[in-house]
């Protein structure tokens, strides 16, 4: 059921790569909802997914950027309010990549020229992408941006490897942006702590699918799905959140407040 909660509201969707990712979920949810965006990825990210099929389907215009080039940032901001006609009122920035676990390299053998690269895909990017937004004051005000994270910036789960870095310092960048575009521009800045999700970077982390059923066993509500988080996301871009920012929103089923579940206390007990 659609509720027309951004009906002429314009914004940018980063990392949409296949149908199973939360960002092209939440691309077609916008849409839904009466929201106009571009959608943009990394060129070889572009070439992996079937971004343009998503495209078609939303009556989107694709711009590709690097988000860790400030050159390409900044073309990609001017770009996207000339075509969507003014500034922009959501952000959604759905990026993360560890060279190191691509490589199957383990936390205590990190090579840090993977390491400096995860950072700069998975959080220095999410600086990268305000910076470019707050110097060409392409927000409109209470305007709302939200990144993805993973309750590993908080909690250690061994083969999360990097990234568990990386997103914590995602968190920071919102938290520490956040106050800035605040008190300056009346814009919103949050993440999002979604519950493990399998999308095709999340199945790329070992273990995953044991993990992802702990989890399920775990949350009172069971896991979040990628369409449950574009949801929760849609209500973060409307105007039903305006006073929310400088949060980490965990959005988990209730796996962040739990000590121990039943099920699990069953599972080791037989």
């Amino acid at each position: 059921m659609a509720y027309n909660l951004l009906k002429g509201k314009r914004g940018i969707i980063f990392g949409a790569l296949d149908e199973n990712s939360i960002a092209w979920k939440t691309a077609e949810t916008v849409h839904a909802e009466g929201g106009t965006f571009v959608l943009t990825n990394a060129p070889i990210a572009m070439r992996m997914g079937q971004i343009n099929e998503l495209a078609k389907k939303t009556g989107s215009e694709i711009i590709p950027a690097d988000a860790t080039s400030e050159e390409d940032l900044a073309n990609l901001v001017a770009k996207a309010t000339e075509i969507l006609g003014g500034k922009l009122d959501f952000v959604l920035h759905s990026i993360g990549m560890s060279v190191n676990v691509r490589k199957g390299r383990k936390y205590t053998d990190e090579k840090y020229d993977f390491t400096a690269k995860g950072w700069d895909v998975s959080a220095l990017s999410f600086h990268k992408v305000m910076q470019s937004l707050y110097k060409a004051d392409a927000m409109n005000e209470w305007g709302s941006i939200v990144a993805l994270t993973y309750m590993a910036a908080q909690r250690t789960f061994p083969d999360y490897n990097d990234m568990a870095d990386n997103k914590a310092y995602l968190e920071s960048v919102a938290r520490s942006f956040g106050y800035f575009y605040g008190k300056e521009k009346n814009v919103r800045v949050n993440t999002i702590s979604q519950s493990p999700t399998p999308t095709t970077a999340g199945q790329g982390v070992k273990g995953f699918d044991g993990f992802i059923s702990y989890a399920e066993k775990m949350s009172p509500l069971g896991n979040a799905t990628a369409q449950d988080c574009a949801d929760y996301t849609i209500s973060l871009f409307s105007d039903l959140t305006k006073k929310v920012t400088m949060q980490n929103l965990f959005h988990d089923g209730g796996f962040s407040n739990t000590g121990v579940s039943q099920e699990v206390i069953e599972y080791f007990t037989k």
